[in-house]
């Protein structure tokens, strides 16, 4: 485990990172493993740094990928944030900066922290919880417009389901709407996030002015 004084100097600094969130139990071999290991590849080769749970499934996929892409060619890493469960969890490859929590809400605020971008991938409790928790802290102004990208066939129902019932009986505006963004394609994905991450390169770090800018329809 790396030392917490390594793990808090990567929470002090101001690099663009992209969050990636997705099922522990999709094997290698996997179409969605397939999507999110070519994605992170891409994030990788443009010297872009991710945060996945550390796990195995598609976080592993998402550290092996971006390990391929940036190797050789830049400094971007790959940042594991570990939890502790009551059935040790495997910890994925190609992690360059590990750190474990024991309190779910602690991991989710790290994540928060360190994140300016968000993928979510296919997934079960654990991803509903990451990409809710990320789209609340979003609504009510906690968190800036950061781009919540939902990631291949699982999410078009659950958009669907939004629309016909929170967002019909009025216990959520349009506007809420306005946070998340469909990929259907990680390249519809990498292009979100090379715009994001233009912006931000441009010195505009709120990317709340902005989002409309960079949205796939």
């Amino acid at each position: 485990m790396v030392h917490k004084t390594l793990f808090d100097k990567e929470l002090a600094k101001t690099d663009f990172r992209v969050a990636i969130f997705g099922s522990t139990r999709v094997k290698k071999g996997d179409k969605t493993y397939a999507v999110v290991y070519r994605l992170a590849k891409m994030i990788g080769h443009e010297g872009i740094d991710i945060v996945t749970g550390g796990g195995p499934g598609l976080m592993e996929a998402a550290s092996t990928g971006h390990a391929a892409g940036s190797k050789g060619t830049n400094n971007s890493h790959t940042l594991g944030l570990l939890i502790k469960l009551p059935k040790k969890q495997r910890t994925s490859k190609n992690l360059d900066i590990k750190h474990e929590f024991s309190k779910f809400s602690e991991r989710l605020d790290t994540f928060m922290s360190l994140s300016n971008a968000v993928v979510v991938a296919s997934g079960g409790l654990g991803t509903l919880l990451e990409l809710v928790y990320t789209w609340q802290l979003a609504q009510v102004k906690n968190l800036c417009n950061t781009p919540i990208i939902l990631l291949g066939d699982q999410w078009p129902d659950f958009i669907k389901w939004i629309k016909r019932w929170p967002l019909k009986h009025k216990f959520m505006s349009e506007r809420d709407l306005e946070y998340i963004f469909s990929a259907k394609t990680c390249d519809d994905a990498m292009q979100i996030l090379a715009e994001a991450h233009d912006l931000y390169k441009k010195g505009d770090k709120n990317l709340c002015l902005n989002i409309k800018k960079y949205k796939v329809d």
